[in-house]
Parts: structure tokens; sequence; C-alpha cells
């Protein structure tokens, strides 16, 4: 089964409970205004494997206490999110958490044929005219579904408002050495984390001469 990933990582502290495996797809025709990752929204095509992407985090499983899937859209591969779901539960007993940018009804009969797999999901599109005020969501709109009693357990503790100690991003980088945020970035967090780096470069610059 093949599948069109974007990046992983680990550990990424930003996006649920723990130290977690992130999972970010490639593809997205949702494409929402302001999204953090634009680079995950062309479509391309992929001969890597779900089994090469299991052998890929496998030496991190021992060491993760939960797995993010994020994107892109998910969604938007089916059958490979299923058959990655599934490979994960067989070899991962912690939680999984989902984030997809389309409406629960749209989704709805697809997260339940992949039910028990995935312990909570995000759904909704962003929108950024929208606040952002609660707790692992981009704005407001954006729905918590807590699907197991591992998920109800554990995630019940993000229905609640954002406090200034949670407001925290990793920052990693891709094989490709590109900088990238894992997290639910404030409004204007690119701008000044942009704005920052051009000011390093530019010292890094005048320091060379």
């Amino acid at each position: 089964m093949n599948i069109s990933v974007s990046r992983i990582h680990f550990p990424v502290t930003t996006l649920g409970p723990g130290k977690r495996i992130g999972i970010w797809f490639q593809g997205c025709s949702l494409r929402c205004k302001g999204c953090l990752s634009p680079d995950t929204w062309q479509v391309k095509d992929s001969h890597f494997t779900v089994a090469q992407l299991i052998d890929q985090v496998q030496e991190w499983l021992p060491f993760a206490d939960g797995i993010t899937i994020s994107g892109g859209e998910p969604f938007e591969q089916p059958d490979a999110l299923l058959t990655l779901l599934r490979e994960i539960k067989q070899r991962f007993k912690g939680n999984i958490l989902v984030y997809s940018g389309y409406e629960w009804g749209v989704i709805e009969d697809s997260v339940a044929q992949m039910s028990p797999y995935i312990d909570a999901l995000i759904s909704e599109p962003f929108n950024v005219e929208i606040p952002q005020t609660l707790m692992l969501r981009g704005s407001d709109n954006q729905r918590l579904h807590l699907l197991t009693p591992l998920g109800k357990s554990l995630f019940k503790q993000y229905q609640r408002v954002v406090t200034p100690e949670d407001k925290k991003l990793d920052l990693a980088f891709d094989d490709q050495g590109r900088l990238f945020l894992a997290g639910i970035p404030e409004r204007g967090d690119m701008q000044r984390l942009s704005q920052l780096l051009a000011l390093q470069d530019n010292t890094l610059k005048q320091l060379k001469k």
C-alpha cells in the first residue's frame, strides 16, 4: 500500500500528551487560508509504502507515548490511513490522535470504519477569521472527538481554553534541512519566526564578512 508522506518527526511534545511521533501526510485539496503547512498541499505521486513508514518509526515506538497524524489531509488517502492505523496498533500500545480539516459529517463514516484505531480526532477546517482559544485547535470551530476509552481518559484534559503555560511549539528540521513548526501557533507566530530567522541570517552574513 503506497502512502504519500510529507515528513515524520520524534519527539513532538505539542500535539497531544507526552512525547509523540508526528506523521504528516502529503496532499490536501482544502487549502485553508492561513494554513501552517502549505508545503503539504500539493499532491505528489509516491512509491513509498506503509511498510516502509512503519520501518522508519519502529525504533521510536518503545519511547513514544502517542502518535499524532496530521497533514496535509489524512482522509484524502483513506486506504493508506486505515492500513497505517491498523499496522501501528498491532505494534504500539500508546494513543493515536488524528487531525482532519474535513467537517465531521463528511468523514464520520470513514472514522467509524477505522475504529477502534483512532483514540481522538480533531475535525473541521481551520478558519483564520475565527478566534483561537481552545487547546489543540487552530480555530475554535474545530471539534475534538474522544472516540475510545483511552482517548477519553487522556484527551479530556484538552477540552478547555489555552493558558499562557500551554503556548509552546516544537521547532525541528526535516530530511531536507528545512525548519518547520510542530504545534498550534498563535496568530502572528509564523511572521515573528520568519523575522527572527531573517535577522539571524543577516547577522551571520555580517560576521562572515
